[in-house]
């Protein structure tokens, strides 16, 4: 029986050149000073989306400061230190220019810009305070550049805890951000790895919120839609970094990943990948999933979890009368090595970034302490047992 909330407060403008209308949308919000939140590796200066942005606020009287040291697996102390400034500065709303680390930033920065103490205060799990903020974050802006983690259409942001291995996922509804521009030829200048890995990042969101047991209409209808566009497309954009038809198709396909996530949610795989990013930064969140999704994904198949056949549909040209009830997994299993193997990730493996076999034990606490939440909407129920035999596999 159909249970289930709807709500999207978030105002999307999509397609190509979409972010000159920054400068003249009356939907920015109010105010007369911004900061700009980029990540610390330049590439926003370099390609000059930073003085783009800068530019058409400033068309709207709109002052800016910017914030310029985001890492990959953003931490907490930044988030806070970025929060005072706003407060110092008097700051009206934040903007957040970049990747998925950028912008879930910016959503947690302007949350503590208007709320007093850390922002680890305010986690409801690990070693989080689990406090309820007193006041609604700032309103944000979200200007995505690649196509991948889809926080341009929810509330999350992610954050691992300065000085440990807590990497947690955060959100209410004030950290909607108020309007989001994505425009895909912001994302044509994403090399052909990073392309892949935030791709199949999309991927997951839309296959994890297709399986999760919040599932509801406009999740299922948007879920399966995404995988097959990126199913389809996400090769040809690693291809083809220039083909503004291929990234425009796969920032699509990325905003409707992110709208299941608001409208579903993610399922398990997330604990285990935040578990294995806590623990060794440098590895990118879509390699990640990537590397973990076989084992995983074969253990819900193990277990006859028959939702994978449509995921499987979804992905090819299968027909129906093709997938017998006892191969169901196997198609989808099938689909998924050729998609990685057909955007140059299938010969990376946990070890080339740390990962040693010795830690599993302690990865799967981690995964069941910190990111609990989501085995509860996972269809298949995970025990300790499981989630090392998951991490052993895919080790493996």
């Amino acid at each position: 029986m159909l249970d289930f909330q709807y709500y999207m407060p978030t105002r999307i403008l999509f397609g190509p050149d979409s972010l000159a209308k920054l400068g003249e949308t009356p939907h920015l919000p109010r105010g007369k000073k911004a900061m700009i939140v980029i990540g610390e590796s330049g590439t926003m200066v370099r390609h000059g989306y930073l003085s783009r942005v800068q530019g058409l606020l400033a068309k709207q009287d709109v002052q800016t400061i910017v914030f310029d040291k985001i890492r990959p697996n953003p931490e907490s102390d930044t988030v806070d230190e970025a929060a005072a400034l706003c407060r110092e500065h008097g700051v009206d709303f934040v903007v957040g220019l970049g990747g998925g680390s950028t912008i879930d930033s910016a959503k947690a920065i302007a949350l503590m810009a208007a709320n007093t103490g850390k922002y680890w205060d305010y986690m409801l799990s690990g070693s989080g305070g689990g406090q309820t903020p007193e006041k609604e974050a700032l309103p944000v802006v979200a200007i995505p550049t690649t196509a991948g983690t889809g926080t341009e259409a929810d509330p999350w942001t992610v954050v691992t805890k300065s000085g440990s291995s807590e990497k947690i996922g955060w959100g209410d509804d004030s950290t909607f951000p108020a309007l989001s521009i994505v425009d895909p030829k912001l994302m044509l200048s994403v090399p052909p790895r990073q392309t892949a890995y935030t791709g199949m990042d999309a991927f997951f969101h839309a296959a994890e919120a297709y399986l999760s047991t919040r599932r509801q209409p406009a999740s299922d209808a948007l879920a399966l839609e995404a995988v097959h566009l990126i199913a389809h497309t996400l090769p040809q954009a690693v291809a083809e970094g220039d083909n503004l038809e291929a990234r425009t198709v796969m920032a699509w396909a990325s905003t409707a990943a992110g709208l299941c996530e608001t409208y579903s949610s993610c399922i398990s795989q997330h604990s285990l990948e935040h578990a294995l990013s806590a623990f060794h930064p440098d590895l990118p969140h879509g390699a990640g999933l990537v590397l973990i999704s076989k084992a995983y994904f074969g253990f819900l198949a193990a277990c006859g979890e028959d939702r994978l056949a449509d995921l499987a549909l979804a992905m090819g040209d299968t027909l129906a009368e093709d997938i017998e009830e006892e191969v169901e997994g196997v198609a989808f299993l099938d689909a998924l090595d050729q998609l990685i193997e057909s955007v140059g990730l299938g010969e990376e493996k946990l070890s080339d970034y740390g990962v040693a076999r010795e830690e599993i034990p302690a990865l799967a606490d981690n995964a069941l302490t910190t990111m609990g939440k989501l085995f509860a909407v996972t269809p298949i129920k995970m025990n300790r047992e499981d989630v090392i035999a998951i991490f052993e596999a895919a080790y493996a």
